[in-house]
């Protein structure tokens, strides 16, 4: 028997299941943006490249994640939500295998990248399918597990994936992901879940979705690849201002067409617009901070894979016990304090990383900042996402979740390359001066989203 998913009611097991189905397919595209950061240098040692084909595994990932998540909601609301849900897990476990037998970075970046088109498919599917099986009371509750079992998840995965590089190899990381799809096709299969496709076929906006992808994709390309071809090759300013140019012409279309995947006029919102700005810088310089710390723990320091990923478990425990207090507090006293306070602290936590030596004691030269880091963004992001959501109303939760969300994958993917250029140092390797280089360049991004936050944020009327 099949329960259609714009049923008013289905019965408690098969929305325990879908819930668990939902929990273990965004599983596996929140871990693999992080997960690969420890497995960068045993990458290296394995295909060979520097530098630039760090970052590309990557970026490649968050290119194609970010630019088309949107595109990946709008097909769940006009297919079906589980449809898009099954086909994006599978994709990602098919992916996934791919990333696993890749021979040289090539192979792997392009494959990083059929990884990232696969999540953007089953992440905003994997709330939605949450949002349909569950109603009042239990929907929040509903959302609440699903974004500790994502918190606990963010936290085992650097670690776990640490472990299997020591024990066996870094293509590891990426045949776990196997085992975890079929589980949740399984399950999903098991809940006879079906959603209806929309009866009203509402065109799909491939034009902004092409020239949002092409023009990230292209000044990204330039930005990654200047430290190794130089200002002087004609290909680094044309590929940058071409970027440039189709970025703008994403806007200009998003502005005319009738069917935008971007509503733009969400941005006539204050908090809804200087959230997002906030958002770029800070989660910008979360994903340089993850990228630049843990190749110099590894690289410089002498961390094995395990020891990376264990070194930076105390980021998401801090937050997973404090975010729901700096939630709580910013909804009863206002989000402006938070969204100041929390990336200064950040940021100045990461100006002390930036002071490591090559080979820093964990417990007093590492831990302090961490845990100030932590702290820092622990009074920021729920705050933030609270901000958003609220600004734009129940109406368009939904599409601003989204948004929020293609935000922060698309700073993580321009701030890596544009860092990197600092970074490099004229080389296609992480120095010790590189690193410090890009610490510092990261604790001004994310100070400057705590100043964005002080003078834009409004706190609500009572």
């Amino acid at each position: 028997m099949e329960h259609a998913l714009d049923a008013p009611v289905v019965s408690s097991r098969v929305a325990r299941l879908g819930l668990i189905a939902a929990i273990l397919g965004s599983a596996m595209a929140f871990v693999d943006m992080t997960v690969v950061n420890v497995a960068l240098p045993a990458i290296q040692r394995d295909l060979g490249g520097g530098l630039a084909a760090q970052q590309w595994v990557v970026d490649a990932y968050l290119l194609t994640l970010g630019s088309l998540i949107l595109v990946g909601g709008s097909l769940g609301d006009i297919l079906g939500t589980t449809r898009m849900f099954a086909l994006g897990v599978a994709g990602f476990g098919l992916a996934s295998v791919l990333c696993a037998v890749a021979q040289d970075p090539t192979m792997l970046i392009v494959f990083r990248g059929l990884q990232g088109i696969a999540g953007a498919l089953l992440t905003p599917a994997s709330l939605a399918l949450i949002t349909t099986l569950f109603s009042g009371a239990e929907r929040g509750a509903a959302i609440g597990t699903w974004t500790a079992w994502s918190g606990i998840s963010t936290v085992l995965g650097p670690v776990v994936g640490g472990w299997l590089i020591g024990v066996w190899s870094w293509r590891a990381i990426f045949l776990i992901n196997v085992p975890i799809a079929l589980a949740t096709l399984v399950i999903l299969r098991a809940c006879g879940l079906q959603t209806k496709a929309a009866e009203e076929r509402v065109p799909i906006d491939l034009v902004g979705a092409a020239l949002c992808a092409c023009g990230l994709g292209s000044l990204v390309f330039g930005f990654i690849e200047q430290p190794r071809l130089g200002w002087g090759n004609p290909a680094i300013p044309a590929t940058i201002a071409g970027g440039a140019l189709l970025l703008a012409a994403f806007v200009v279309w998003e502005a005319r067409t009738p069917h935008a995947m971007l509503p733009l006029r969400l941005f006539r919102k204050r908090n809804f617009t200087v959230t997002n700005v906030e958002t770029f810088a800070v989660y910008g310089g979360l994903s340089c901070w993850s990228f630049f710390l843990t190749i110099f723990l590894q690289q410089l320091a002498g961390y094995s894979a395990f020891h990376a990923g264990l070194a930076t478990v105390p980021l998401t425990i801090v937050m997973f016990f404090l975010s729901r207090y700096a939630g709580r507090y910013s909804a009863q006293f206002g989000p402006r304090f938070f969204m100041a306070a929390g990336p200064l602290v950040a940021g100045l936590s990461c100006a002390f990383l930036a002071r490591l030596p090559t080979h820093p004691s964990y417990w007093t030269d590492l831990l302090p900042p961490l845990l100030g880091f932590s702290l820092g963004l622990a009074l920021t992001v729920a705050p933030l996402t609270t901000t958003v959501l609220s600004d734009a109303g129940p109406s368009d939760a939904g599409i601003a979740s989204g948004v929020n969300n293609a935000v922060a994958r698309i700073a993580g993917l321009v701030a890596i390359a544009v860092v990197g250029i600092a970074a490099a140092s004229g080389t296609d390797h992480l120095s010790l001066h590189g690193y410090r280089v890009a610490m510092v360049v990261t604790a001004v991004l994310i100070g400057t989203g705590g100043v964005i936050g002080a003078i834009g944020i409004r706190n609500p009327t009572a």
